[in-house]
Order: structure tokens, then C-alpha cells, then sequence
């Protein structure tokens, strides 16, 4: 999903020059191709190759000034919640854009007229009369209208695009999280490990073993109910993951050591279901429970500013995870990508024998 998402950036990045080089070059061919192609019209007396290089250079200066304009827009304009503020943004760009390009032109013709092409009289042609720089003004002026109204257009039927294709994905994708609740989430490996061991405590310990078997029962709602949201609060998903921590250590017993640190404030921030339980069962059934001893299974959830930090953190190692599809892996990297693109991260690495696996999201 990353990939493609960096695919689309780079074709739309490379189009947008394409594009950017064919208008700027056909406008500023109307201005400066007349003179060159009949030199007889050209009333400042300027030689073919200093019109050629006129011409390149106020086509890089534009192309120059419209790349900077964009980048503006990328990181300071929200297209999406567009307001009153932004509009103000996006009226103070035109204006400065305007002058730029007014500056670069006077100032460019002052500089090559006099120190480059050795026609200093220039200066003092009725062309470049103070009449004749407003007209060059508004003319600027007009064009960086139009080009600010059509990359907005242009902007905002992407991001309309862009948001129809990521809600029918999620969509997609929300449906299959429901099918693998039944067939990888919970697997039928741990539900018929649970029932095995739950059946065990039934004469040993019957009132553990009326709690084990609610605590499946709420698992099994979950898994069905919570797959068909897009987020829920954090403290639900610790609900769940203690369930399936202490149908684990029916098994497991003292080979799972479960430490939690969880800050209190987090608890009713929204994040996507499933997603730690994934994690957790990933560490258990992938890492601890492969180690004769056991180990150690750390959970820590705390807030940064405006990003909330899961930690897992298991006893193990990568490669013992070697074969397995990673189906719970590949299914939180893909939703949160379609949930909160680039504002989500996650990560999984070993270090020191431990395997640890890190998501950052976003506070909303």
C-alpha cells in the first residue's frame, strides 16, 4: 500500500512538470517567438540569441516561482477542511508571487541590458516606462490567477478522488478484517487449544474455567462487532487483549510474563480495532511460546504531544517468525495506511533478542 501510495506521488509530481514546462513554454512563446522569428519586429534591437536566452530564463523563473507556490500549498494550505484563514493564505501568495516575478523581470532586464548585452539606452525605451511595468504587473498577475484557480481545481478533484478510492478500499478491506475475525484473527488453532485447556479446569478449577470460557465468549463478540468500525476506544482493545492474555496462560502458566504500562489519559483515544491484539498474539504465538522458558511480554502505550506510541515488545527473535504468512502484520500496515496514510507509522525489529514492534498514530 506504501508503495503504491509513493507510485501515485511520483507520477502526479512528474505530470505536474510535464505539464508546468508545456503551458509556461507555449505562454512565453507568444511573447518571445514573434521577435524571434522576425527579427524586424523586434523594436529594442535585441540579437536572436539574447531573445533565446530571455526566453529561457523567464520560463525557468516561473517554473521556479510555481514550484515554490506548490510546495506552499502542500504544506500549508488543508484542502480539505478548507477555510477562511487558508483563503487568506492562498491571496497572500498570489500577491507575492506577482511581485517576484515583476521584480525578477525589471531587475533581470536592468542587469543583461546594461552589463550583458551593452544596451544601457534600453532602460529609457518607452517600453519600459512605469505604464508599461503595470502593464507587465497585471498581465503576471492574471496569469498567476488562472494558474492558482487551476492547480486548486486540479488539487481538490485528486483529493476527492483520492478519498473515494481510499473509503471503497477501507470498505474492502473492513469486510475481509470480518471473514479473518473467523478464519486468522482467532484462529481455530486457539480456539481449539483454548477449549482443550479450558475443558482441563473443569474439574480442577471450575470457577476459573466459567471465567475462561466468558472471556472466550467476549473475544468471539468482539471479533465479530469490532471489525465492522473504523476505530474504537483504546480501553475496549485492552479489554480484549486481556482475555486473550489470560486464555493464554492457561497454557503458557509461568512461561508468559505479561507486564503492562499503559498511561491512564490514553484510554479513551480512538484507535483502529484489533490492532494490539494482533500484535499481542503475534508475540506470543510466534515468540514465547517457541521458547522453552518462555519470556517476557511487554505492552506500553503512552502520549507524545500529538501522536499516541504503542510498544510490543516480546522475548524472541525475527527469525523465528521465518514461513509464517504475517497475515495480522500485513493487515494493520494496510489499514492504517488507508485510515491515516503517512501520519501513521509501524515498525517491526529485533534488538538484543528482543522483538519489538511500534505504531504511532495520530491524536485527532
Amino acid at each position: 500500500m506504501k508503495t503504491n501510495s509513493i507510485e501515485k506521488i511520483s507520477k502526479r509530481k512528474y505530470t505536474f512538470w510535464i505539464i508546468q514546462i508545456v503551458i509556461w513554454t507555449i505562454i512565453f512563446g507568444f511573447i518571445f517567438l514573434p521577435s524571434i522569428l522576425n527579427p524586424k519586429s523586434n523594436v529594442l534591437g535585441y540579437e536572436t540569441w539574447q531573445l533565446l536566452l530571455d526566453y529561457f530564463s523567464h520560463t525557468v523563473a516561473i517554473l521556479s516561482i510555481t514550484y515554490a507556490v506548490r510546495y506552499f500549498f502542500k504544506k500549508y494550505i488543508d484542502f480539505e477542511s478548507f477555510s477562511k484563514k487558508d483563503f487568506f493564505k492562498l491571496l497572500l501568495v498570489f500577491l507575492v508571487s506577482s511581485i517576484l516575478f515583476f521584480v525578477f523581470v525589471n531587475g533581470y532586464n536592468y542587469l543583461m541590458a546594461t552589463f550583458v548585452y551593452d544596451k544601457a539606452e534600453i532602460i529609457d525605451h518607452p517600453s519600459q516606462n512605469l505604464k508599461a511595468g503595470a502593464l507587465v504587473m497585471l498581465t503576471v498577475a492574471f496569469l498567476f490567477f488562472i494558474w492558482m484557480i487551476a492547480y486548486t481545481v486540479i488539487k481538490t478533484i485528486f483529493l476527492l478522488k483520492d478519498n473515494k478510492m481510499n473509503r471503497l478500499e477501507l470498505e474492502s478491506t473492513l469486510k475481509e478484517s470480518q471473514i479473518n475475525a473467523l478464519k486468522g484473527q482467532i484462529n481455530p488453532h486457539f480456539m481449539f487449544n483454548s477449549l482443550n485447556n479450558i475443558r482441563g479446569l473443569i474439574l480442577e478449577n471450575p470457577m476459573k474455567s466459567r471465567e475462561m470460557i466468558t472471556r472466550l465468549s467476549e473475544m468471539l463478540r468482539y471479533s465479530l462487532t469490532k471489525s465492522e468500525v473504523n476505530t474504537i476506544a483504546l480501553e475496549e482493545e485492552i479489554e480484549m487483549v486481556e482475555n486473550f492474555i489470560a486464555i493464554s496462560k492457561i497454557q503458557l502458566e509461568d512461561r508468559l510474563q505479561f507486564i503492562s504500562e499503559i498511561e491512564e489519559e490514553t484510554l479513551k483515544l480512538p484507535i483502529p480495532p484489533m490492532i494490539i491484539q494482533m500484535l499481542i498474539e503475534n508475540a506470543i504465538k510466534h515468540g514465547i511460546s517457541q521458547l522453552k522458558n518462555g519470556g517476557i511480554l511487554l505492552l506500553k502505550i503512552k502520549k507524545e504531544n500529538t501522536d499516541l506510541h504503542i510498544l510490543v515488545k516480546n522475548t524472541g527473535n525475527l527469525s523465528q517468525q521465518t514461513g509464517t504468512t504475517q497475515l495480522g502484520l500485513k493487515n494493520i500496515q494496510r489499514r492504517l495506511q488507508l485510515i491515516y496514510g503517512e501520519s501513521a507509522t509501524f515498525s517491526l525489529n529485533e534488538f538484543e533478542n528482543e522483538v519489538i514492534a511500534k505504531i504511532t498514530l495520530p491524536i485527532s
